[in-house]
């Protein structure tokens, strides 16, 4: 299995998503190598992991499975595009060639157009099925405007070269039929799941908001990516139009990204920066004490392959909105959905959660009790009737 990252090293939901599935992939008896591009202070008891920098190497590759990310340059594309985390895909394809050539395996699992490379290459060298995982696209971390044509033509040539394909959500697949011409019989839909028991809702009395809502404010909490894909701007917009019914209203933005700057200034001309906190990157204890102040969580993504932090939102008993325009909203019931765009319904969601105790107190009872089905074991049981059927077995 190819990923990009695992905790704590990791920048978003794909490490979590990995770390969780590998995990009951394992308890359900499936012997798991799992590569990384690079070594790093992670620890997996369940699970042998190889750091492709250290690896990768030791065994003469052959000239014909050298993967070369050049051949994806398109007209009026500078070369300059594919330096950096470009470089680094080609070196971690070039690595797979050796680790291929040294570990027995029935199947390789790539999880994202950062790993296909490396899977494409491994699958050559060994000549067994490739299984790719889509948790997004880039149509999704664009937002559609913008779409790297580099980035694109990997993705089209890692499902291509595939023998079957996971898709995190019927939106994904979807997605994928519609800008990449795949085959439906071919994509396997599998929702992310969570092991709610890792969560608790218990109050913190050291945490540093709780001030704020012994002062009598409510908090409404953004965790995520500061991009076009994670909708920051339609919820700063919502927030200003909660604002003038709902004053004691404090938002909260968790996360970092390339908006940041762009949103600080946002806020300050909407009028609302003294409602609105800019917390950085939050880890551990200080990203759970976010969630355990917040009286609401909103995800307004403009498009969301998953959306696996609303999840972790709901089981440590936190209401969630989400948006429509997300894979998580088919597998959750107790939440309210809205359309990322339509600010104004947001915003009216947002006043009635936090203002009727009644309702806020049933989505959060029923939202807890559901996301206890959504789970990593239901979800690893449909990863392994896919390998069964790539292997001939099922």
């Amino acid at each position: 299995m190819f990923g990009w990252e695992l905790p704590p090293y990791n920048s978003g939901g794909l490490g979590t998503a990995c770390h969780g599935l590998t995990q009951a992939l394992a308890s359900q008896n499936v012997d798991i190598t799992f590569v990384l591009p690079q070594k790093v202070a992670v620890k997996a008891d369940f699970m042998r992991l190889i750091f492709a920098d250290i690896d990768g190497f030791e065994w003469p590759i052959s000239a014909a499975s050298v993967y070369d990310l050049q051949k994806f340059f398109l007209p009026g594309v500078p070369p300059e595009m594919a330096r950096d985390l470009m470089s680094a895909v080609n070196q971690y394809a070039k690595a797979a060639g050796g680790i291929a050539r040294k570990n027995k395996f029935d199947l390789i699992h790539a999880h994202d157009w950062l790993c296909f490379p490396a899977g494409v290459v491994a699958g050559q060298v060994s000549h067994q099925p490739l299984v790719s995982h889509v948790h997004a696209t880039e149509f999704d971390r664009s937002g559609g405007n913008g779409v790297n044509p580099i980035v694109y033509a990997v993705e089209n040539y890692g499902l291509n070269q595939s023998s079957s394909i996971i898709a995190v959500s019927q939106f994904t697949k979807n997605l994928l039929a519609k800008h990449y011409s795949i085959a439906s019989d071919k994509v396997n839909v599998v929702h992310n799941g969570i092991d709610s028991s890792q969560y608790d809702s218990i109050v913190d009395e050291s945490n540093p908001l709780q001030s704020l809502k012994d002062a009598g404010y409510k908090i409404v909490l953004f965790l995520g990516r500061f991009s076009l894909q994670k909708g920051p701007d339609y919820f700063l917009k919502a927030a200003r139009r909660t604002l003038e019914f709902m004053p004691n209203t404090v938002f909260l933005m968790v996360g970092s990204g390339d908006m940041e700057k762009q949103l600080v200034n946002l806020a300050i001309e909407l009028g609302i920066s003294d409602k609105v906190l800019f917390t950085g990157f939050l880890r551990g204890e200080a990203w759970k004490q976010a969630f355990k102040v917040a009286d609401l969580f909103v995800m307004p993504s403009v498009s969301e392959p998953f959306g696996l932090v609303a999840l972790e939102s709901i089981a440590m008993g936190t209401p969630a909105i989400i948006s429509k325009q997300s894979g998580v909203s088919e597998a959750v019931g107790h939440v309210l959905k809205v359309d990322f765009w339509d600010v104004e319904e947001m915003a009216n969601q947002i006043i009635s959660v936090i203002e009727y105790s009644s309702l806020h107190k049933e989505l959060k009872e029923n939202s807890h009790r559901e996301v206890k089905k959504v789970s990593w074991a239901a979800a690893a049981a449909k990863t392994i009737n896919i390998y069964k059927k790539v292997l001939g077995r099922g």
